[in-house]
């Protein structure tokens, strides 16, 4: 039924996030397309309806199309079309569409207001005094809450991580009680939007998804949710979980995928301005840098502010305090810059990392890209470091050992890891990528690839459990001490495996769960992680937070011990509690024996153990290092 209904030209800059701004008197609408030859809005009584009003829209000189409603819409529905060359598009939410029915397939004319929980305007991102005091912590959301052990009701809901006081049959802390008690500043999760591959509708029957395939970029998924057929209730209960994660002084980084969507037809950025979105090749088939069928085109203008204006709006409407970007480097250099920049005028404590590498060759110029090479070009933006996880465990692509598993030849890519990546010492190491070490990212595994156990067991075949736990612990000190900004993957303190399985994207419950009966069974493990923690974050000469002060204050002390790293942060005094720090690190076998600077030293960690209280003094100059193992003195 066509309805004739007030239709108005926008007085003010448009926004793509202007899709549908409702008002208890009237909802405007603002969609773009500069090849529409005519749009139309189709408004639903309800999400399943098939009668609807079809409303015209008015183009402007900027490509954009309006529709101005009078009357009260809350709870209405709407998709959007467009007429080009002869034939009506497919019907489809719109590409900023914020509130969405089960599975996306209609967007939702809603009051964000009442959406907002109970204190939110009070809501406030936990302090970070010092921005280099970074510890991340990466999880999914079924991963981490699924376990009939957690003792957490919510599972695999948004709500699991609003619940508190929760703990193992053991009484040993879980969920969001056990981040608190580990000591991170920031839960990484993996992606938390509208996505493609979960049933929203058959959720009691197994259903199993990283999320990396985009539906609706500005939608939490409903999946999350305890009501996937309520618009407002998925929205209400991702504020639950940020703002209860907040009141425990924990930031919430959300895993973006800008770089591809699920498919092209099936999502609006296909349907409503065909192919603009998307880079094309010379024949007219979609590049597939993303190993996904299709890669967008961040280089394009309105590409671009999409990115930037949806950054913004989960920064502002949920409080976000960061953004990993899946596949960084299918992205231009300058849409990462102007990321940066609107993110800086919200607040310019808010994270942006990424992988710095694409699947396959992206379909532009190489040197434009965001490729971890090229990181120092894009300040403040930060690139996973795949140099310090080789050196330190091995290539996830084959079965060599790492430098904490045994393998000398990795020692002088741990030392570049451990500076950050940046221009060291006349490039002692390599050459720099990082401007500044925060922007390298250290870590020795993540979602991707084998987790850190599953990798050990790949390339040390033969050795004891004992040994394993040795190398696991050395590994992750690393990552700990390194001046770069340090991320973890979730259940490795719990001695997580997959069962060999290296790309779990879609394996059940029982290969991705975190197992939390393990925090007793490897409760030294845990006990490792969560002190290694503390140390670094109650010492600054762990985090100098630039090139140059790395420059100042780092140095390695030359030793024949191939298996050895002495790594020392000299004259701290005036940025840390401790006159030095030392590291020696022990990638062999066999006791190693070292001389460092005569002093009187605090033990913080010695022969697979650590305390950041300390565990006992010494003095001189001699020390030994266990096998697999660190030795970490602080000089008073």
């Amino acid at each position: 039924m066509l309805t004739a209904l007030a239709v108005t030209a926008c007085t003010r800059q448009p926004r793509l996030e202007d899709e549908c701004l409702y008002g208890h008197k009237a909802t405007s609408f603002t969609f773009w397309s500069p090849v529409a030859e005519q749009m139309e809005v189709c408004l639903y009584p309800d999400a399943t309806s098939t009668e609807h009003e079809t409303i015209a829209l008015k183009k402007d000189k900027q490509n954009f199309w309006h529709a101005y409603i009078n009357g009260d819409q809350a709870s209405k529905y709407y998709t959007v079309r467009s007429y080009q060359n002869g034939t009506w598009s497919e019907e489809a939410p719109g590409i900023f569409a914020k509130a969405v029915s089960v599975n996306g397939a209609r967007a939702a004319i809603i009051n964000m207001a009442q959406t907002n929980p109970e204190g939110w305007t009070a809501d406030q991102r936990p302090a970070m005094p010092d921005m280099t005091d970074i510890v991340v912590y990466e999880t999914h959301m079924r991963d981490f809450t699924m376990s009939n052990y957690s003792g957490i009701t919510n599972k695999g809901k948004f709500l699991a991580l609003t619940e508190e006081g929760t703990t193992t049959p053991e009484g040993f802390a879980s969920g969001i009680d056990h981040l608190k008690e580990l000591g991170i500043t920031h839960l990484q999760i993996l992606p938390m939007f509208d996505y493609g591959s979960i049933d929203e509708t058959t959720l009691d029957k197994r259903n199993y998804n990283w999320g990396y395939d985009p539906v609706n970029y500005n939608a939490p998924e409903g999946g999350y949710s305890t009501d996937p057929y309520d618009p407002t209730c998925r929205i209400r209960e991702a504020k639950q979980m940020i703002q209860a994660l907040h009141k425990a002084g924990i930031r919430v980084v959300m895993d973006v995928v800008y770089n591809h969507t699920y498919n092209v037809m099936g999502c609006s950025l296909g349907r409503v301005v065909p192919e603009y979105f998307y880079r094309m090749n010379e024949d007219g088939t979609y590049a597939n840098g993303s190993g996904c069928g299709n890669e967008t085109a961040s280089d394009h203008a309105m590409m671009r502010r999409f990115m930037v204006e949806s950054v913004c709006y989960w920064a502002k409407e949920y409080h976000v305090d960061g953004f990993r970007f899946d596949l960084m480097g299918i992205h231009d250099q300058e849409t990462m810059r102007q990321i940066r920049a609107a993110l800086d005028e919200i607040d310019p404590t808010i994270l942006t990392y990424g992988e710095g590498w694409a699947a396959m060759a992206p379909a532009y110029p190489y040197e434009e890209l965001a490729m971890k090479q090229w990181t120092y070009k894009m300040p403040r933006v930060g690139a996973f470091s795949d140099d310090i996880r080789n050196a330190l465990i091995g290539s996830p692509f084959d079965h060599e050992r790492g430098f904490a598993s045994g393998n000398s030849r990795c020692r002088q890519a741990v030392c570049f890891g451990l500076t950050g990546a940046i221009n060291y010492n006349d490039n002692q190491f390599g050459e720099g990528w990082a401007g500044e070490p925060m922007q390298h990212v250290s870590y020795i595994t993540c979602h991707d690839n084998y987790c850190l156990r599953d990798r050990i067991d790949a390339s040390a075949t033969t050795e004891t459990e004992d040994t394993k736990h040795r190398m696991n612990k050395l590994a992750q000190t690393g990552v700990l001490v390194s001046q770069g900004m340090t991320f973890i993957y979730g259940g490795e303190e719990l001695f997580r495996t997959k069962l060999g399985i290296d790309n779990s994207y879609q394996s059940p419950d029982s290969i991705n769960i975190i197992p939390w009966e393990n925090k007793k069974t490897y409760h030294d493990l845990y006990t490792y992680y969560r002190q290694m923690i503390g140390i670094r974050r109650a010492h600054k000469g762990f985090h100098l937070g630039s090139a140059e002060l790395v420059n100042e204050h780092v140095e390695f002390i030359e030793t024949d011990n191939e298996s050895l790293i002495i790594y020392r942060i000299k004259d701290l005094e005036g940025i840390d509690s401790a006159k030095s720090l030392i590291v020696l690190m022990n990638g062999s076998a066999e006791v190693a024996e070292a001389e460092i600077p005569a002093g009187n030293y605090t033990i913080l960690a010695k022969d697979a153990q650590a305390n950041a209280k300390g565990m006992g003094t010494m003095e001189g100059n001699n020390v030994t290092v266990e096998p697999y193992s660190a030795l970490i003195l602080e000089e008073h």
